[in-house]
């Protein structure tokens, strides 16, 4: 199906790399990386995940900073050759336990040795034909997204490998379940609600001897299928409630012969990282920020922006790595912002290349309101043109122990003989934005 396969690190460096056809000039990779780096098509942007150069079909995924790509010069499904590339980078990482270069680097035979087997894409099944054992990669070595993560959950569930054992040939019995969200909302000028949905997974890693039954029970209150409720709720985010879902989707392991009556699902999980289900919310909920956003004529050559923050939801809970950006008309030059007396830790930035504002916050509390003001300086008189030149706001953001859904796992039950089996079992909910938008 495909002719070439490598990874890439950011700086464009092949780390691995497998010719399967030979139909595919050599020098691919690079030709690749320099087009992804300095793509322009119908103006600035990313690269699409597939795209043909010279008569040569790409297909990449990019993750933990890294690019996996697939060539070819046939016709192949996209999807089918994109879910393969995302396959291979889960397997790896459950091989490795943690999916960096360094990983990468010190393993490269392992991973070699997965590439000669991976058709199967599958952990469980690649366990009896892979021999080599990973090298373990410090986490005090990973980038930054990987720190943030150590912080916030057991480090085993980003640096363990699959097939590694602890000391003594033993292996610790742990499941690790994540309800991860990524909403889009997007404000009117006023401050109100034009759209908003929410695209979730329940994702889970399981480190079991034996692959034990399991039993997973979400909300009683889970309706599929728009039913005209709305769950907007003032309350905390880990509350009860209805729930209702537009669309879901199962992993192939589940059985779903008790969901129509108790939302529980039941499973046999392998060894490795899968998504349970995934699922998508486009009625209406409570947003955890709210962004307001003015920009107004300071004279002919001048204006003043002012960006409002608010964090709704409780104060127990904490976001993190906060980005907003703004762009600004084209001949603005420049930029003087104005920040709260006693910030700590917040960023602004400038950049003349693309005339784009940012501000970063480290972290903000629930309940509070932060506030940023910023004096333009133009080239030219705006004419009055401002807001059709400017915006929109947007924002990003990682929340943890946050879902605005209220979509709650009620308890992991682990079915084994033995009562003294008490694996270690975590539960976390993270929200993230997938995009978050208001506009001036």
């Amino acid at each position: 199906m495909i002719s070439q396969f490598f990874i890439l690190s950011q700086r464009g460096d092949s780390i691995v790399f497998r010719d399967y056809r030979g139909e595919v000039p050599k020098g691919s990779a690079e030709i690749f990386f320099r087009k992804v780096k300095f793509w322009k098509d119908d103006g600035e942007g990313d690269a699409p995940p597939v795209f043909n150069a010279d008569g040569v079909n790409y297909f990449h995924v990019k993750d933990a900073g890294l690019l996996f790509v697939a060539t070819t010069r046939v016709n192949v499904s996209p999807s089918l050759a994109l879910e393969l590339l995302r396959r291979i980078a889960r397997v790896v990482k459950d091989y490795l336990g943690v999916l960096s270069e360094d990983a990468l680097r010190k393993n490269f035979v392992l991973v070699y040795e997965l590439l000669d087997q991976i058709i199967t894409t599958s952990t469980e099944v690649l366990k009896s034909y892979v021999f080599n054992e990973p090298v373990v990669v410090d986490s005090s070595q990973l980038g930054p997204a990987g720190i943030f993560m150590a912080k916030r959950m057991p480090v085993t569930t980003i640096t363990k490998s699959v097939v590694a054992n602890e000391r003594g040939g033993r292996k610790r019995e742990e499941i690790f379940v994540d309800i991860i969200e990524k909403m889009s909302v997007t404000f009117s000028s006023s401050g109100y609600i034009l759209t908003s949905e929410i695209d979730g997974t329940i994702q889970l890693k399981s480190y079991l001897t034996g692959n034990p039954e399991i039993r997973l029970a979400l909300n009683e209150e889970v309706g599929i299928g728009r039913g005209g409720e709305s769950i907007y709720d003032y309350g905390s985010s880990l509350g009860s409630g209805a729930v209702i879902l537009d669309d879901c989707n199962f992993h192939e392991s589940v059985h779903l012969d008790s969901f129509d009556v108790d939302r529980t699902l039941t499973l046999v999980p392998t060894d490795g990282e899968f998504p349970v289900m995934n699922y998508r919310i486009t009625q209406e909920f409570k947003p955890p920020f709210c962004i307001n956003a003015l920009i107004e004529e300071a004279g002919p050559f001048k204006a003043e922006v002012t960006i409002k923050v608010r964090a709704d939801f409780p104060s127990s809970i904490i976001a993190d790595k906060i980005l907003v950006q703004i762009p600004l008309p084209t001949y603005t030059t420049r930029v003087s912002f104005e920040l709260e007396p006693g910030t700590v830790g917040n960023t602004t930035n400038f950049t003349e290349a693309n005339k784009r504002m940012e501000w970063g916050l480290k972290k903000i509390v629930g309940g509070s309101e932060h506030t940023l003001h910023a004096k333009l300086t133009f080239s030219q008189e705006s004419h009055g043109n401002i807001t059709k030149e400017a915006g929109p706001v947007s924002m990003t953001f990682t929340i943890p122990m946050f879902n605005a859904s209220r979509l709650q796992v009620k308890y992991l039950h682990i079915t084994k003989k033995s009562k003294s089996y008490n694996p270690y079992r975590w539960v976390r909910y993270v929200t993230h934005s997938n995009s978050y938008v208001a506009r001036l």
